[in-house]
C-alpha cells in the first residue's frame, strides 16, 4: 500500500510514525501542501488567485467554497467539498483521512477538524503509534467558533455544534449539540425560525 492508498481509504487505520513518514517521502507530489497553504494565506482579497490554489490543493473543490486565512491542512487532497461552504478565519483540517464537507456548511473561526490522533497507551504513543479516521460533516451544518471535531465522527444534516465544543462521537441530524464532550441539548424546531424584518 502506498501513501495515497493509505490516507484516502474510508476506514480508520493505525500506523507507526516512521512507516507513515517513509510512505510520505516515497510518494512523488507536484507540490508541497505547506507551501500552497502559505501562499494561500498571503493572497489578500485576490479571489482568482485563491481559487486557483484551492483547485490545486483540495481533493474536491467547488467555486462556492470560501476559506478565510489563516488556513492550514496536512494533505489537502483528502478534503472534499460537496457544494458551497464557508470556513472562517484560522481553521485547521488535519486530513490524514478523508474529510467530507456537505453543501451549505458553515465553520466558524478557530475550528480544528482532526482525523489524526495518537495511541492512548503512553508507551505506544512515545514510540510513534498514530491513528486516523475519516470525518463526515453533512449538509447545512454550522460548527461554532473554536470547536474541535475528532476522527471517526459524523455530524448529521442541519445540526449546530456550539462554540468551544469537542465532538468525540456522532451527532444526529437536526439538533443543537454542545459541550466537552459534545452532547445533544435539543432538537431544532420551528421555534428556532427568526422573524427577520425587511430593510428597504
Amino acid at each position: 500500500m502506498d501513501f495515497i492508498e493509505l490516507i484516502t481509504q474510508e476506514e480508520p487505520y493505525i500506523i507507526y510514525e516512521e512507516d507513515f513518514m517513509r510512505l510520505l517521502h516515497e510518494t512523488p507530489r507536484e507540490f508541497s501542501t505547506r507551501e500552497l497553504c502559505s501562499e494561500y494565506n498571503l493572497t489578500g482579497a485576490d479571489g482568482k488567485k485563491r481559487n486557483a490554489i484551492l483547485k490545486k490543493l483540495l481533493g474536491t473543490w467547488n467555486p462556492e467554497v470560501r476559506i478565510e486565512p489563516q488556513f492550514h491542512c496536512d494533505c489537502g487532497l483528502n478534503i472534499h467539498f460537496q457544494g458551497s461552504a464557508l470556513l472562517n478565519y484560522n481553521c485547521s483540517l488535519l486530513d490524514t483521512s478523508p474529510i467530507h464537507i456537505g453543501d451549505g456548511v458553515m465553520i466558524a473561526p478557530g475550528v480544528c477538524i482532526t482525523c489524526a490522533g495518537h495511541s492512548i497507551d503512553p508507551e505506544q504513543r512515545i514510540n510513534g503509534v498514530r491513528v486516523s479516521a475519516p470525518i463526515v460533516i453533512e449538509d447545512k451544518v454550522w460548527i461554532g467558533a473554536n470547536a474541535v471535531v475528532i476522527g471517526g465522527v459524523t455530524i448529521g444534516e442541519g445540526s449546530v455544534i456550539g462554540a468551544g465544543s469537542v465532538v468525540t462521537r456522532d451527532i444526529p441530524a437536526g439538533v443543537v449539540a454542545t459541550g466537552s464532550p459534545c452532547r445533544v441539548i435539543r432538537e431544532i424546531s420551528q421555534k428556532d425560525k427568526l422573524d427577520v424584518p425587511e430593510y428597504k
